[in-house]
């Protein structure tokens, strides 16, 4: 990817997981590359009087040895295989939730305890 670009973000996870990508979604062998002549590729406007702190970004994991117009079909068999599990999750926590009735949701655990208004 290319981090001068102004639409270039990176988010580093509590895990130390980092996400790199496009704002614009036009990389799509993010988080590698972007497209060659992306056409709304943009120079960051950060001169060189800009300083880096001790919060600079980690190194980006190395590329996978696949040519360039494999690793876009690889992610996009990857975000088939996530799309069709949707329904399937959607479908079990419906399941759970329609055991529960929606009303013990709010009903109060300790019985013990005063009202928080008097209304």
């Amino acid at each position: 990817m290319r981090e001068d670009c102004r639409h270039f973000q990176s988010r580093t996870y509590s895990t130390g997981e980092v996400a790199r990508f496009c704002v614009l979604n036009l990389a799509p062998e993010q988080p590698w590359r972007c497209p060659a002549n992306c056409p709304r590729y943009e120079k960051d406007i950060i001169d060189g009087s800009f300083v880096v702190g001790s919060l600079a970004r980690p190194a980006v994991e190395p590329e996978p040895d696949l040519p360039e117009g494999e690793v876009g079909q690889l992610l996009d068999a990857a975000d088939l295989i996530v799309t069709a599990a949707g329904p399937e999750i959607t479908a079990e926590l419906e399941r759970q939730r329609a055991r529960r009735p929606w009303w013990r949701a709010w009903r109060r655990k300790d019985s013990n305890e005063p009202p928080l208004s008097s209304r």
